[in-house]
């Protein structure tokens, strides 16, 4: 249900990762959240930095406003996204956690090979259940400090499944439809809590896809299903978005080459979501025709600035990219925002902020040559600078 960006004409937002503050010290570790919360260190570094991020995003002008994923601690490669998940969920031995074997795609001496040694997860030895991953909470907290709608997300079942050593389920089809049972349960308390905007990070239909894979647990089709069953529910309470890329721990490029969506965008146009995003800037603009082409009703997100790198894009790049989406998708249905979360260990919060601005000082330029309203980008405004004029 469109509840977000259902008048706005090319809306703005983040994926939902944001670099964390420098002085927000605190982490969760096994810790609930509402208990971290009774803690009035914790709680005060937490609100703090929560409201800073928002305070980033409302000055650069977003019409969709994240949280910054404050709720994740400082891991190597942004290694949280799993975890959190897995440490606070039922059916796991959290007094066991040993090294999750990898395949060695990132010998030792590249950066990425401390991503996987990173890898620590406790075992499955029991049901997978939702736990207590509190999501409702936290975006009760951030939402409270916005008139904003604030985006809530949250790694896939898949991904979890494929992050664990499992004492427990025989079938990996059984322990990944177990996390979406899971997720499922805890997404609609959210949706019941009032999140307007709820995301599902990075199912692996277009990684698998890419691949070639057709058989087995992660066959696109099985994917799918998993998805749907995900977020069944939801799209009668809010909109949901579906955000695919192609990865970017500690804010590092995971594959050598350029990779191609086009074999997975069958199975994307079959996704329950009201919102697909893509990772367009850092593919230099690739498969914009083809996603226009293929992806029928769901509105599509392009991200027009790039999360790999620390060059900050200029608002006239940004309206280009616009305009060339546009050449293949409706405004009506076109969203904006970035190729991924900014967060996951290797981007200063400085970066990320005038990367925001450019996101909506590029979306005004185009809004302005269609005649639409223009975003308040007070970051951008000469008034308030600190420059002497002459």
């Amino acid at each position: 249900m469109l509840t977000a960006t259902a008048d706005i004409v090319l809306p703005t937002s983040v994926i939902g990762s944001l670099p964390r503050p420098a002085w927000y010290t605190e982490n969760l570790g096994k810790e609930t959240f509402l208990t971290a919360m009774t803690n009035s260190h914790y709680r005060g570094q937490y609100e703090d930095a929560v409201s800073a991020l928002l305070r980033d995003q409302e000055c650069a002008g977003l019409d969709i406003v994240t949280d910054g994923d404050c709720h994740y601690d400082e891991e190597v490669g942004g290694q949280s996204w799993h975890t959190y998940p897995i440490l606070h969920m039922d059916g796991f031995d959290q007094d066991d956690a040993q090294p999750v074997p990898m395949e060695a795609r990132y010998p030792a001496g590249h950066i990425l090979h401390d991503y996987l040694e990173a890898r620590v997860m406790p075992k499955i030895v029991g049901p997978i259940g939702r736990g207590n991953l509190q999501y409702a909470a936290m975006w009760k907290v951030a939402q409270r400090l916005t008139a904003k709608p604030v985006k809530f997300g949250t790694i896939t079942p898949e991904i979890l499944a494929m992050r664990t050593l499992d004492e427990h389920y025989t079938d990996p089809r059984e322990r990944i439809m177990a996390f979406s049972n899971a997720l499922n349960e805890e997404l609609n308390e959210l949706a019941d809590a009032g999140c307007s905007v709820i995301q599902l990070e990075e199912p692996h239909i277009h990684m698998v896809a890419a691949r070639g894979i057709t058989d087995g647990a992660l066959s696109p089709d099985f994917l799918l299903e998993v998805f749907n069953n995900t977020v069944k529910g939801l799209r009668d309470k809010s909109e949901v978005w579906c955000h695919t890329c192609w990865g970017n721990p500690s804010q590092q490029r995971m594959f050598d080459e350029v990779q191609k969506y086009g074999p997975a965008l069958e199975y994307y146009n079959q996704i329950d979501a009201d919102v697909i995003t893509f990772e367009s800037c850092s593919s230099g603009r690739a498969e914009l025709n083809l996603i226009g082409e293929r992806l029928s009703d769901i509105k599509v997100g392009i991200g027009v600035i790039d999360h790999h790198t620390l060059q900050v894009e200029r608002p006239v790049e940004v309206a280009d990219h616009i305009r060339e989406a546009l050449g293949h998708i409706p405004a009506e249905r076109l969203v904006i925002t970035s190729d991924c979360g900014m967060g996951r260990e290797g981007m200063s919060r400085r970066h990320a902020r005038y990367k925001i601005g450019a996101i909506v000082q590029g979306t005004n330029i185009v809004r302005k040559e269609l005649g639409l309203p223009e975003a308040v980008c007070r970051m951008a405004d000469d008034r308030y600078s600190l420059t002497v004029p002459k």
